[in-house]
């Protein structure tokens, strides 16, 4: 049996080891070797359950076009009075097409003042983007963005 442990789940391990330590950022188990959108809905159903999705109160920010789609900024924001009583726990981030759908969850509490998080991610090819709030009250809102990318990240060839 090969051991040998390779970029992607070493790099996988290493966020969900910190993100865990830190509890910030813990990123999403690997499932199937390409998404889809039936894969990100059933993605999104792992997470939420049976809990009905509400449109607003979620902000996504990322550009509609990018040029290249090894890194293409990210911003998710929620609105929320961030207080003991009523906080957001998590945000969840999916996608259609690239190899995973789940692109990433930040754990987030009361003392995180506010809902945001910011980060760049890769885009395998134009699709659309998901980002899921869940509330301390067990609620879940959403935003969806579609983005267009003309050089996908997972197709460029090293120089």
């Amino acid at each position: 049996m090969d051991h040998q442990m390779d970029r992607r789940r070493f790099l996988a391990g290493t966020a969900a080891t910190a993100g865990a330590t830190a509890g910030a950022i813990v990123v999403l188990p690997f499932g199937s070797a390409s998404a889809t959108p039936e894969a990100m809905a059933a993605a999104i159903r792992k997470v939420v359950g049976d809990t009905p999705i509400r449109e607003g109160r979620v902000s996504l920010d990322l550009p509609p076009l990018v040029e290249n789609g090894s890194t293409v900024p990210l911003v998710v924001s929620v609105e929320s009075p961030m207080t003991e009583a009523d906080y957001i726990k998590a945000i969840h981030v999916f996608n259609e097409k690239n190899p995973q759908p789940g692109v990433f969850t930040a754990r987030l509490g009361p003392r995180n003042g506010r809902a945001v998080v910011g980060t760049r991610i890769k885009l395998g090819d134009s699709q659309k983007i998901v980002a899921i709030a869940e509330t301390s009250g067990g609620q879940f809102w959403s935003a969806r963005a579609d983005v267009i990318v003309t050089l996908a990240a997972c197709l460029e060839e090293a120089t």
